[in-house]
């Protein structure tokens, strides 16, 4: 089956301007989304979805094509489901027709290529999105609360049950940007993820982490420095 890689990329990041383009460990951001796409054989063509003249010159460089977004969808609240749809239309209507859709954000850029095989090997017949996921530090029936109206706190889900140690509480993962993987059908006919039937990977903490703000880009920086050196000690040694 035919599978294309997307990544979806605006120009108008406020929490790190210029984000993805932004130089990590001597790269822009978005080449580890284009480089690690090319390293999966199922994948047969790249393409970065951006509004933004440079981020689609750094692309083109490290070898994914472009599809030109719309500027209404790359606003702060545009949704980025419809960047999705409008990707498979773009392309359909230019008769490049794909089975499998896996997107690829530029903001996890310690994923590696096992994670995104798992990814792509959990979509099956059942199954309409896999994405990944990753063990929540924090559980909303063990050590998340909210406020009543009174100010004082509770616990934000309950169960009937009263969890003393978060490991005792049913166990709760949080999304990661690793990659998202569908159908083109599925995303041209629904409006989000949770319409379908959705598994998740579990991606190990230090692989998913999500670059968001300045904060984020220092630690994966630092994450990503230290693989580095790894793998060159490695490599020494043999």
């Amino acid at each position: 089956m035919r599978t294309f890689a997307f990544i979806f990329a605006r120009g108008g990041s406020k929490g790190v301007p210029g984000k993805n383009i932004k130089e990590i460990c001597g790269k822009p951001l978005i080449a580890y989304s284009i480089e690690i796409a090319k390293e999966i054989e199922s994948i047969e063509k790249i393409f970065v979805s951006t509004e933004d003249d440079n981020i689609a010159t750094v692309a083109k460089k490290f070898g994914a094509d472009i599809i030109p977004r719309p500027i209404n969808l790359a606003q702060d609240d545009s949704p980025e489901w419809l960047a999705w749809q409008h990707a498979i239309k773009w392309l359909g209507e230019r008769g490049d027709d794909f089975e499998i859709f896996i997107s690829l954000p530029t903001t996890s850029p310690l994923r590696n290529k096992s994670d995104i095989t798992q990814c792509l090997a959990f979509l099956d017949e059942k199954t309409d999105v896999v994405v990944g996921v990753t063990e929540a530090a924090r559980s909303p029936y063990f050590n998340m609360v909210q406020q009543d109206s009174d100010g004082f706190l509770k616990v934000l889900l309950g169960d009937g049950n009263t969890y003393t140690r978060r490991q005792e509480a049913p166990a709760i993962f949080d999304m990661t940007t690793v990659a998202y993987v569908s159908r083109p059908k599925f995303i041209a006919n629904f409006t989000g993820i949770f319409d379908g039937k959705v598994k998740g990977v579990e991606i190990p903490a230090e692989r998913a982490l999500d670059i968001d703000t300045e904060l984020d880009f220092e630690i994966a920086e630092f994450l990503m420095d230290k693989v580095l050196r790894s793998n060159k000690n490695e490599a020494n040694v043999k």
